[in-house]
């Protein structure tokens, strides 16, 4: 891993603070937290050198189990295109302590891949062992990162990186093979700056998953793959992640659509903001999709179809809330779209099949929707102009200035707007 930057451990207050025992000024505390500290620095300069050795005499020479898992681990990592390593401890340490919990902050970047920092926050359990600390495990309910889930398979596409978790190398180059293709297409759709790569993760099974993006072992039910990143200042470091049991029940087609609309969301996250209502960012994604597609207004939003055949053409454009789902529903079509757009963690849903239930076919039915705007303004203003209004509306400092943005790329008003949507669903569905 030659050319990793050299690790910068920084030492700030707050994240811990529930958990330890506070800043204070006594010369022990501060002996503890520097022992942490350079604990972590220690790690992190295995990490960076390749060194297994050096990385394992950070951990608890007692805890047997989590010292494979910490091997197991460390190769995962030594096989990745690391540019940047950082671990920053979060809070300090009572001297006195002989077992400790701290935050942990990971920052780190992949060489080629990604244009910012990806960011993540662990939890961790040190311990004390004739006066030296070690890394004892992970703190109950800590999220684990994808190198944490055993032996990881890393496939390197053209212009796709796939890491895998317990599936087979031959499926991972296939889900390479699809999103090699799906980043020239989304290119050549929205052009503009982007690294024109993507990172895929494949998790071992659904609940692997779910640990991945902090949720249940059955919240991602029927999602084929959803686009995760944490970041700020518009540098993204996204990641696709694949839900296995979704995914493997698609057809070709069916898979090439999920990737390239997954791959829309990395490639447009930088001009995406909270003044992007999720009508344009869900459309303009599946309209990138279905676009090569071959499928027609009937095809790629059945469900709308069917409600607008009998006589209930929405009256307004989806709005944000349109586009969730209740905890207790498993949608099959359509996505859903959790978090913030620009900053902090943000996930976008790519659901495949067909809907089963109302909810999911109100779900489906927005993204429906949403589709139809987005191929409305490419039809009738042109695609160049789809992508204009895209990156002018998420320029906007707010949704008000978001709707100056239709007026001033289209020349229309969202009022307008929405009565030419509704008259243009009613042509193609009704």
């Amino acid at each position: 891993m030659a050319g990793v930057r050299t690790v910068v451990l920084v030492l700030c207050t707050g994240l811990a603070a529930a958990l330890l025992a506070g800043c204070g000024a006594d010369g022990g505390q501060r002996d503890a937290t520097h022992d942490l500290a350079d604990l972590l620095r220690q790690r992190s300069a295995a990490v960076r050198d390749g060194d297994e050795a050096a990385y394992l005499r950070t951990v608890d020479p007692q805890a047997g189990r989590y010292r494979q898992q910490q091997r197991t681990a460390f190769r995962n990592l030594d096989a990745l295109p690391l540019a940047a390593w950082t671990l920053r401890l979060d809070g300090t340490v009572p001297a006195t302590a002989e077992r400790a919990v701290a935050g942990v902050r990971l920052t780190y970047r992949l060489r080629g891949y990604d244009t910012g920092d990806a960011t993540a926050d662990q939890g961790l359990e040190f311990v004390r062992r004739d006066s030296r600390w070690y890394v004892a495990g992970p703190a109950p309910g800590s999220r684990p990162q994808p190198w944490d889930q055993g032996p990881m398979t890393v496939v390197r596409g053209t212009r796709s990186l796939v890491l895998g978790t317990g599936r087979p190398e031959a499926g991972l180059r296939d889900i390479a093979a699809v999103a090699d293709r799906a980043v020239p297409e989304v290119s050549a759709a929205w052009g503009g700056a982007w690294p024109r790569r993507v990172v895929v993760l494949v998790p071992a099974s659904q609940a692997a998953m779910g640990e991945l993006l902090g949720a249940g072992p059955t919240d991602y039910a029927g999602v084929a793959a959803v686009t995760t990143g944490r970041h700020r200042d518009r540098a993204p470091a996204d990641r696709v992640v694949v839900n296995p049991e979704a995914y493997d029940t698609l057809g070709g087609l069916g898979r090439r659509i999920v990737l390239t609309h997954e791959t829309v969301h990395v490639a447009t996250r930088a001009a995406t903001s909270p003044a992007t209502p999720l009508w344009l960012s869900e459309g303009f994604a599946d309209w990138v999709a279905f676009r090569d597609a071959d499928r027609g207004p009937r095809q790629g939003a059945p469900e709308l179809a069917r409600a607008v055949a009998a006589g209930r053409v929405p009256r307004e454009l989806p709005a944000d809330a349109d586009f969730g789902r209740p905890a207790s529903d498993e949608p099959t079509t359509g996505d859903s779209t959790t978090g913030d757009s620009t900053t902090g963690d943000s996930t976008t849903d790519a659901p495949a099949g067909a809907a089963t239930d109302n909810a999911g076919d109100r779900v489906a039915e927005a993204y429906g929707g949403a589709w139809l705007a987005a191929r409305m303004v490419a039809d009738e203003w042109g695609a160049d102009r789809l992508v204009a209004l895209y990156r002018a509306v998420g320029a906007a400092r707010s949704r008000a200035q978001a709707d100056d943005a239709l007026r001033a790329e289209l020349g229309v008003g969202l009022g307008e707007f929405t009565a030419r949507w509704r008259v243009y669903l009613d042509r193609h569905l009704g």
